[in-house]
């Protein structure tokens, strides 16, 4: 496909946890991160942008909690939403050096920025809901994924649930709703695998896909393709499905070696993903995706390039990193913190003595 202009951007002490591009400038994605794993430390949310040499960061913003979700608003090209370890939701205007706009704490419910407080509450689920999203076809209506084994479908006219998918036999952790078809939503789950839904009848998946070795984190339709999706996952590949053909599984791409968090498909350029991981490494490769060109981020990198067709072995002591940083990461934590609380304890200690 010929060459591109390319580069890394390097984001010290940072593990990215989601990404999304913008739908309105091509080329342009916010990441959403944390230190220290999101087990402690700060988050940041970072807008980068690809030109012909290489990315940039247009602009950074930090909060005092770890960022795991981030999404553009569609009425207002400068405007992010963030959610932190806190139980909160923040607004950020990429226009302006200082943010956030807004803080919303009320972490179990939706909200109206211009009202400044949540328009309902919506109950139902027995556990814990890791995903989200509104049909692009019903105003009004969405559909969340829970670790209660169920996907489920609600009208914010009507705070009682719609209907209710017993999709996975384990917690299912992201959902998406196809842009072609109002009635088909797709679901990844611990168990490994994805499933599509028909609305109209929800007795057996209308699909399964089956490839990936671990929990699946996030899956995304693609927005010019009906029949075709991606998926990231905990065995560190993203995948590239075609649910209409005899065999589904199009690519594997393994240019990750930690977990794989985020995933999203740009709405501009055919093929162009972006994919973001938790986890640290001093040199991150990267190969090909589908398409187009692929945005990935690491812990500390971002990267364009064009596929090639060649794809990087995955490495086999993985694992064994991920685990590692996690160790060395809070050994450094508390070390700072007995630092800081040192010269209180001498105080405390010489004041005794005397």
């Amino acid at each position: 496909m010929g060459t591109a202009g390319g580069g890394a951007l390097r984001l010290p002490g940072l593990h990215g946890y989601a990404a999304e591009f913008s739908p309105y400038w091509p080329g342009r994605v916010a990441c959403a991160a944390a230190q220290y794993y999101g087990i402690a430390g700060c988050g940041t949310l970072a807008v980068l942008e690809q030109n012909e040499a290489e990315i940039v960061l247009l602009r950074s913003f930090d909060w005092n909690d770890g960022l795991f979700d981030v999404t553009w608003s569609e009425n207002n090209e400068h405007v992010l939403i963030t959610s932190s370890g806190d139980g909160s939701l923040q607004i950020w205007d990429t226009a302006k050096t200082k943010g956030p706009l807004q803080v919303y704490k009320e972490h179990t419910q939706e909200w109206d920025p211009a009202v400044g407080k949540s328009l309902c509450t919506f109950k139902g689920h027995e556990a814990v809901i890791y995903s989200t999203i509104w049909s692009p076809h019903i105003p009004g209506c969405f559909a969340s994924a829970s670790g209660d084994q169920t996907l489920r479908v609600w009208d914010v006219k009507a705070p009682k649930v719609n209907l209710v998918i017993p999709a996975h036999q384990a917690e299912i952790l992201s959902c998406d709703w196809c842009k072609y078809d109002e009635n088909l939503l797709v679901t990844g789950a611990v168990d490994c695998s994805l499933k599509g839904w028909d609305l109209r009848n929800i007795r057996q998946p209308v699909f399964i896909l089956l490839g990936h070795t671990y929990a699946i984190r996030r899956v995304k339709f693609s927005p010019f393709h009906a029949t075709l999706l991606a998926s990231c996952s905990y065995d560190f590949t993203v995948r590239f499905w075609d649910f209409s053909k005899p065999n589904p599984l199009l690519e594997t791409v393994e240019h990750h070696t930690e977990f794989t968090c985020g995933l999203d498909l740009s709405l501009h350029n055919r093929g162009q993903c972006a994919a973001v991981r938790s986890g640290s490494r001093r040199k991150q490769e990267l190969q090909s995706a589908a398409e187009g060109s692929l945005l990935c981020r690491g812990s500390n990198t971002v990267s364009f390039v064009i596929p090639t067709g060649k794809d990087i072995k995955i490495m086999q002591d993985g694992f064994s990193q991920i685990y590692w940083h996690m160790f060395v990461g809070l050994i450094s934590f508390f070390s700072l913190a007995l630092l800081f609380l040192l010269p209180f304890a001498l105080v405390l200690v010489s004041h005794n003595i005397l």
